[in-house]
């Protein structure tokens, strides 16, 4: 009897585990279908409405509606709704892998100084002309916030093989350099003359104005090779969730895991920022909510925080260009109207669950 009790537990456990796959498999779907409407919306807004019928036919066949519709839709608005998704995508992702080897719910590219670096770089080569790479040339202010980003994460990289530094450490460090990179880039803008300082302010707004099928190329690349890099790792990431000692108690090579996944959120998040500017709290909003749908499985967890992080950008690719009728906002001051509220409810639910 005792015996059959057992099977019978198993089976009740493998059945309700399978029942919670699926539902999170379904919820992934939803979530992928609402960021297929949400592209579609944004290629269909803007300056001269177009229903979306015609949208479509113009995506299935380029000349199906004439010169002038081929060169809005295919020149302009689909790079600018694909990067949307793109870029979301990779700060999402970037966001959900940083706050998991760091433990921390609000880590993400733009806390821990990686944005603000970035910035530097590029009011570096707008205001001094100076280029850390030579020959770039038109791209020279992207090249250089590229390199800026990916350096700072090379800085973060090493806290993490100094001895005794812990997570904690890693983040207040990421503190003190968005505040460096910040008072560097207010003596920029100091010294800059009133283009400059535009051009700088622009860019800092983060807008998907400049966005190309060149761009878009290389970041769904990048996409392309970090995406099923992290999701071969999906179960030691599961398992550095519960913390380093049970990790480790399970085989995982936490030192090495940690190195690999910031290796990949530096590519993810240098390419987005150098792309778009400073688009802040996608990285954190995004793997926020996904972790409330989801849990901490990260086979679920990781590709509905890219998700909701390209869908969460399309939206609000959306609605800057339908706020304010004939005026496009950059989206950078979207996201931060929506991140904020959620960036303080984290704090408060962080602060209450720590003195329950």
């Amino acid at each position: 009897m005792h015996q059959l009790s057992y099977i019978d537990n198993g089976l009740n456990a493998t059945n309700q585990y399978q029942k919670r796959s699926i539902k999170k498999i379904r919820l992934i779907g939803l979530i992928s279908g609402l960021l297929i409407l949400s592209v579609l919306v944004d290629i269909a807004t803007g300056p001269g409405n177009f229903p979306l019928t015609t949208v479509l036919d113009v995506i299935w066949d380029k000349t199906s509606h004439g010169i002038k519709l081929e060169v809005i839709i295919w020149d302009y608005r689909m790079p600018v709704a694909l990067t949307a998704l793109v870029v979301g995508a990779m700060l999402g992702m970037a966001g959900a892998l940083m706050q998991t080897i760091l433990n921390n719910p609000l880590a993400e590219p733009f806390t821990l100084g990686i944005s603000s670096a970035a910035s530097f770089g590029a009011a570096l080569a707008i205001v001094m002309g100076v280029g850390l790479a030579p020959n770039v040339g038109s791209l020279l202010v992207t090249v250089n916030a590229f390199i800026f980003a990916l350096c700072t994460c090379a800085v973060l990289l090493g806290m993490t093989r100094i001895k005794g530094v812990g997570t904690q450490t890693i983040v207040l460090f990421g503190i003190a350099i968005f505040f460096a990179f910040n008072a560097l880039l207010a003596m920029m803008e100091y010294s800059a003359s009133e283009t400059q300082l535009q051009r700088i302010v622009f860019w800092m707004l983060g807008s998907l104005g400049r966005a190309s099928w060149q761009q878009l190329s290389m970041g769904s690349l990048m996409m392309v090779i970090v995406l099923p890099f992290c999701m071969s790792r999906t179960w030691r990431l599961t398992a550095l969730r519960l913390g380093d000692e049970s990790a480790i108690s399970m085989g995982v090579d936490v030192k090495r895991l940690r190195i690999e996944i910031l290796i990949c959120i530096s590519l993810l998040a240098a390419t987005a920022v150098a792309f778009v500017g400073i688009i802040g709290f996608v990285g954190l909003v995004g793997p926020h909510i996904a972790r409330m749908l989801v849990g901490e499985d990260q086979r679920y967890f990781l590709p509905l925080s890219a998700m909701l992080g390209a869908t969460m950008l399309s939206i609000t690719s959306i609605v800057s260009k339908t706020l304010t009728p004939g005026i496009i906002y950059p989206v950078g001051i979207i996201t931060a109207l929506i991140g904020v509220p959620v960036f303080l409810i984290i704090i408060i639910r962080n602060s209450k669950e720590r003195f329950e």
